[in-house]
């Protein structure tokens, strides 16, 4: 805003007045949308546009039976993006996205990518069964996506010539020939029956797990923990049916099956933003996180004012007290120090004192169960 002079006359002599401008503000691209929202969707959707017409070489090799995975992919990111951003606009999500970012470059960043994203080491502490679990069913989907969409949006497709042979084209260009009837073009065609097979093991395994385990029953709920896992099992089963339809009965109830595999996956892809099964395409975000304790941890530790252990760095104990003013959260507590000062168990302790009357916050005996893997 800018000030200009202005000139009038009262009662015989001059006067100056100052009027405010408004200083024209300069035009961004934000201007052009709505929301965050608006705008990421729209140019995540014209990127995909445009790489599926330079892929299928101007559209003229589109492959109309994976239309409705399209329209269930679009729709997908559609409420990826909407969750996301409504995730990232909390101030503890911003807080640990903005300075993970400036830790990206950390050189123990590939060893933390590889342990949370590749190998689930994280996992593994928890025993082999679950590990197995989830890497099953985790590389099962996240490969059957790595197949699918490449081949849905026209970015990888395949010509034969009257030769016998394959050719396989990736974005427009000839990659490779395989020969028809070769080991690669088998495992080129089975690709999806493969990750089938691993996600209906893991599936089945995350299943028996939530039957028998007592803690698992206790806090499971159909709509959160089960139906997922329903909907992992019923596209994988209807997928390897398909398969069998056509290698051993002809091609009979092909169309229909195909139809019903197609709208569980489209039906998948709509909810799987909004339910359990969201941290699967919001997993990367964990080596921000991770980076973001170790490297605090490393300049400087907060010790728990009962026990004097270190518990979480100075860096995020602030933080957390930061986001806590934020949303108005005051936890000091009436003995005159704030919540955010005792570690987990003496946490635990505490909140027991207050309902017993007995100071069992202040007895230095660790809790039996602080080291329990689960």
């Amino acid at each position: 805003m800018i000030l200009t002079k202005v000139e009038r006359t009262q009662g015989g002599s001059a006067m100056e007045d100052f009027v405010p401008i408004q200083k024209k503000q300069k035009q961004s691209i934000n201007d052009a949308f709505a929301s965050h929202f608006a705008k990421s969707m729209f140019l995540t959707v014209t990127a995909l546009i445009f790489l599926s017409f330079i892929s299928t070489r101007m559209f003229t090799h589109v492959d109309l039976n994976l239309y409705g995975y399209m329209v269930g992919t679009i729709v997908f990111i559609g409420g990826f993006f909407y969750r996301f951003i409504a995730w990232g606009e909390r101030p503890p999500t911003k807080i640990f996205i903005k300075k993970g970012l400036k830790l990206l470059f950390r050189k123990s960043t590939p060893k933390t990518t590889t342990e949370q994203l590749v190998t689930y080491n994280f996992i593994w502490n928890r025993g082999i069964y679950r590990w197995t679990q989830h890497i099953l069913m985790g590389w099962g989907c996240i490969l059957s996506c790595f197949v699918t969409f490449p081949l849905v949006f026209g970015w990888m497709y395949f010509t034969m010539e009257e030769n016998g042979y394959y050719t396989v084209v990736a974005l427009g260009i000839n990659l490779m020939n395989v020969k028809a009837d070769g080991i690669i073009a088998f495992f080129f065609y089975n690709a999806l029956n493969f990750t089938a097979i691993m996600v209906i093991i893991g599936v089945c395994m995350a299943l028996y797990r939530r039957l028998k385990n007592m803690q698992a029953r206790a806090e499971q709920t159909f709509m959160y923990d089960f139906l997922p896992l329903y909907l992992l099992l019923f596209i994988s089963i209807t997928g390897l049916a398909l398969t069998f339809m056509n290698v051993f009965l002809h091609g009979w109830g092909q169309p229909i099956m195909s139809l019903i595999h197609q709208f569980s996956v489209i039906i998948t892809l709509i909810y799987l933003p909004f339910g359990k099964l969201a941290h699967i395409p919001f997993r990367p975000l964990s080596v921000f996180a991770r980076n973001y304790r170790e490297h605090y941890a490393e300049q400087a530790m907060k010790k728990c004012m009962v026990c004097g252990d270190t518990f979480v760095s100075v860096e995020q104990s602030t933080d957390v007290r930061d986001v806590l003013n934020i949303n108005s959260i005051d936890f000091k507590m009436e003995d005159g120090f704030h919540l955010t000062e005792l570690c987990l168990p003496c946490r635990r302790k505490y909140r027991i004192s207050r309902f017993s009357g007995i100071p069992t916050h202040e007895i230095k005996v660790k809790e039996a169960n602080q080291h329990a893997k689960g």
